[in-house]
């Protein structure tokens, strides 16, 4: 050690507590300004550095010595033997395991042409342990006369292997031993190595502080958008609001509407009532009158008898058509009600499963706010850490509430679904009912009727074809073709449709590509072409499995699907018009 410099104990000391005072005021200034995940790791990877430097070498004769660093020691006179036409020595491994004691990192012998040179270089490391092991590694061998002040010495007068530690006289001497060290090491003094070390530590400490602002950044970025996505969410659901009012009140005006139109219904039938009943009358007085002109004459009389019996016969007819008119009455009375109560229910159920959808994306809301809320929580930094966990367990188990109760409205949104579902199954057995009976009363050409979809239509293919041809071979060529394209048009394994996207949803049109379809164009013109495609947009629509035509209730006034309620005013003003005919 010279003279004037402070024992290496106090040194130790000072470097430490030095190094300790600049990591703890840089992280002190930078802790507010993020969590608290980054601050362990910083203190865990300063403090490991502190402890590399903390181990200072153990003392030497001069610390302005020129040291190989990495650290390497030198051994020389390594037992070699003349085998098969080279020298031969023991392996770096084996060497390794000899000097184990010092935690050498790897043992390199040195060749030549010859062979083995003798000679090997030991690794020892970078770090100060691995320095205090290449001193003990020398001082073993000076200890046992075997350093390099023997070596210069004795030379090769004395048996044994001699150690010391690589200097700069070791890397500038010619021969193998120099020239390995001069490749794979450089000369540094113990100041150099300490100051290199002090570069780092000062490294270390900026990378950390910046990774603090990094992080410190990211919580300000995450509450931004924080706020931002709560604003948006506010005008979102205030949007909602205003559209779910909009369709409360148009559903009130369709059933203001409704009950308007029942009651004309119940009006009409009553006017009905009363005219037969005044016709009733008229036919009693009628009768009386008659049995006053009995008495006049014979004649008369029988004419008269004659004419009561037709006028009770009709009379009879009166009272017959008075009871079916009063079933009549009832039962178009209960089919309103009856589809009354119906759309009353699907309504309610519709304002069930909105107010049902709106309260669960309220929720689902709700639920995004808090995990936010959390997720800010946990990357904010909080002035007491019991407050701040106290915090995140308050937010975590409301979110599992919100949890809780948005599983229990899907459960009663499910239940009303399936509600809904069978009120739907039971109109559509209604309307298959009406289906049914208006195909054995519907007579010619009327507004409301049943439509075959998929069905070719052999009247207009008879007036198409009746341009080209003659009548009767106009009627065969329709005959023929209807057959034909009607039997084509059953098969599943001809599929001539393409698939594209309309507003999001998948859907089939006419593939032109066809060759079928192409043929009979060239064939027999667009309008045989337009009647074969809309046969084939049906049946795909209506039936596209069997394949076959089916019965659909039909608007032929306006060219398409009739509603129910359609189809029952049809029937009621058909019955009225036969009824006045009567």
């Amino acid at each position: 050690m010279r003279t004037g410099e402070p024992p290496r104990r106090i040194r130790k000391e000072r470097a430490c507590r030095k190094s300790e005072q600049n990591i703890e005021s840089l992280f002190q200034q930078h802790a507010t300004g993020v969590g608290s995940a980054a601050y362990p790791q910083g203190r865990d990877e300063a403090a490991r550095q502190l402890q590399l430097i903390a181990m200072e070498p153990q003392a030497v004769q001069n610390r302005d010595d020129l040291f190989v660093w990495p650290w390497m020691g030198v051994l020389v006179n390594v037992p070699t033997e003349w085998k098969n036409g080279c020298h031969v020595g023991e392996s770096g491994n084996r060497l390794k395991e000899k000097l184990s004691c010092f935690c050498p990192q790897k043992v390199i012998p040195l060749w030549n042409y010859r062979g083995h040179t003798g000679n090997a270089i030991v690794e020892f490391g970078k770090d100060w342990t691995a320095f205090n092991n290449a001193l003990a590694f020398e001082n073993h061998f000076e200890s046992e006369g075997y350093g390099k002040l023997d070596w210069k010495a004795y030379k090769h007068r004395r048996p044994g292997m001699f150690g010391w530690v690589a200097r700069a006289d070791d890397q500038k001497y010619p021969g193998p031993i120099g020239d390995y060290l001069h490749k794979n090491g450089d000369l540094k003094t113990i100041a150099d190595v300490e100051n290199e070390e002090a570069r780092k530590t000062n490294k270390l400490v900026a990378n950390l502080a910046s990774q603090i602002e990094v992080k410190r950044r990211h919580v300000e970025e995450l509450e931004c958008k924080y706020n931002e996505t709560t604003t948006s969410l506010d005008m979102i659901m205030e949007q909602k609001d205003q559209l779910l009012w909009a369709y409360n009140e148009e559903i009130h005006k369709m059933q203001q509407l409704a009950r308007r139109h029942s009651q004309r219904i119940i009006d009409e039938n009553q006017k009905l009532r009363s005219e037969l009943e005044s016709k009733m009358q008229n036919l009693d007085l009628r009768s009386k009158q008659l049995d006053e002109l009995v008495a006049r004459s014979e004649s008369e009389r029988r004419n008269l008898e004659h004419e009561k019996e037709k006028n009770g016969v009709k009379t009879k007819h009166l009272k017959m058509a008075t009871l079916v008119q009063q079933r009549a009455d009832e039962n178009v009375l209960k089919l309103v009600e009856k589809h009354k109560l119906e759309k009353q229910v699907a309504l309610d159920k519709i304002i069930k499963l909105e107010q049902q959808l709106d309260a669960k994306q309220k929720l689902e809301l709700e639920i995004k706010q808090l995990q936010g809320k959390l997720e800010v929580m946990k990357h904010m930094p909080g002035e007491e850490d019991s407050e701040s966990k106290k915090r995140i367990d308050e937010l975590s188990e409301e979110l599992q509430d919100k949890y809780d109760e948005m599983d229990a409205m899907e459960s009663l949104y499910h239940t009303l679904l399936t509600k809904e579902r069978k009120s739907n199954d039971e109109l559509q057995d209604a309307r298959k009912k009406l289906i049914d009976g208006l195909q054995t009363i519907t007579t010619g050409r009327a507004n409301i009727g049943i439509k075959r979809m998929g069905e070719l239509d052999l009247k207009s293919l008879a007036i198409v074809c009746g341009r080209k041809f003659s009548k009767e071979d106009a009627e065969v060529t329709a005959a023929i073709l209807c057959s034909k394209w009607e039997a084509d048009i059953r098969k599943p394994e001809w599929h001539p449709f393409r698939v594209v996207m309309v507003n999001g949803k998948k859907k089939e049109l006419i593939s032109e590509d066809d060759a079928k379809l192409q043929a009979l164009r060239e064939e027999y013109g667009e309008e045989v072409y337009s009647l074969v495609t809309k046969a084939l947009l049906e049946v795909n629509e209506y039936n596209p499995r069997g394949r076959y035509a089916v019965p659909e209730l039909w608007n032929y006034k306006e060219g398409r699907k009739a509603t129910l309620k359609e189809a029952l005013q049809y029937v009621l003003k058909q019955w009225r018009t036969h009824k006045r005919k009567r």
